[in-house]
């Protein structure tokens, strides 16, 4: 496969080929993601994780897919009916829709590896990412029930406070970077990965990242002992399933960003020139995910009104300094 984009290719048949093959691969990623977490945190806690299910449990993600199809999907009555269905489905297109703009390796003569190589390409995926907080809130307040409804309402505040964070510490990125298109950022790192003289940035990304995606130790929208589930608590059978997978796409999603933003995309390590830059950018990926998993296996949830006062009262006035600064610098260097 040379290459997913070229100029010439803007027929609307290989456009739909493109994005078939890319949601293949991403759904089938976000599977052997979900099987990787069990046996790495059953690694981490010293016990087997799942291996009963084809050869080292390699089929359990098609079994556990089989099993959310097959189960019973229930609609409460006090649900709005419309909007109860369609909650899940809008978690899921928005968390597919930004892999239409994430290039995934290192432009050749006319072509990149991506659907679409948009100029705004950050803007697009902030946006689109931003949107998904809609699933989440109408599902919990279409249950018809408090606990979901607690639940949208927590996933809204939490976003809100942690999305502030998050775009000033990509702006840092930009302002060093001189453009807003993920294949010119990732080329500005040619010699020097963002992930240095951003470190500060950096740092802040990946909690807000942690945050967003509502994993551990900031999965408050679903904590157990308060909210019995949260937002999905009224959800069963397959669209219980679309919200979760909308979870581990948006993990995907966050790692892309950090390797593309701040590690360097395609760029290799130096003196490893050799090995592909698909390669190298999937290997980044992993690692980003990896950390998820460890970040759950090690790390107990904190208390809400902490995990507000740390993103208000901690991360925000540090994003808003690593700005200042950098501007100062560039200003100052230019």
């Amino acid at each position: 496969m040379n290459g997913f984009l070229t100029p010439q290719s803007s027929i609307w048949w290989m456009v739909l080929i493109k994005c078939a093959v890319l949601l293949l691969v991403v759904i089938t990623t976000f599977a052997y993601a979900m099987l990787a977490e069990r046996k790495v945190m059953g690694w981490m806690q010293l016990r087997p994780g799942p291996n009963r299910v084809g050869p080292w449990g390699l089929l359990q993600p098609a079994v556990d897919a089989v099993k959310l199809i097959l189960k019973e999907d229930l609609t409460p009555k006090t649900a709005d009916p419309l909007i109860y269905r369609l909650a899940p489905f809008i978690s899921l297109v928005t968390a597919f829709a930004v892999y239409a703009v994430i290039p995934f390796s290192e432009p050749g003569p006319g072509n990149v590896w991506a659907v679409g190589d948009v100029n705004a390409g950050i803007l697009l995926i902030l946006a689109m990412t931003s949107i998904g907080v809609y699933g989440i809130s109408l599902g919990g307040w279409a249950s018809g029930s408090k606990y979901p409804l607690l639940g949208s309402v927590r996933s809204t505040a939490q976003l809100v406070s942690y999305e502030l964070a998050m775009g000033m510490s990509l702006v840092g990125v930009l302002i060093l970077a001189g453009t807003t298109s993920l294949v010119g950022i990732v080329n500005s790192q040619a010699k020097l990965w963002f992930f240095v003289p951003q470190f500060i940035g950096f740092m802040i990304y990946v909690i807000t990242a942690v945050a967003e995606t509502n994993r551990a130790p900031f999965d408050l929208v679903e904590a157990d002992a308060e909210l019995v589930g949260g937002f999905n608590t009224e959800y069963s059978g397959l669209r219980f399933g679309l919200f979760f997978i909308a979870e581990y796409i948006n993990m995907l999603t966050v790692s892309c960003i950090a390797t593309l933003l701040f590690l360097g995309g395609w760029n290799a390590v130096v003196g490893l020139t050799i090995v592909p830059g698909i390669v190298w950018f999937l290997l980044k990926v992993a690692f980003f995910m990896f950390a998820y998993i460890w970040l759950r296996s090690t790390f107990p949830r904190i208390r809400y009104d902490r995990l507000m006062a740390f993103g208000w009262k901690v991360l925000l006035p540090v994003a808003t300094l690593n700005l200042i600064a950098t501007a100062a610098y560039v200003a100052v260097r230019g």
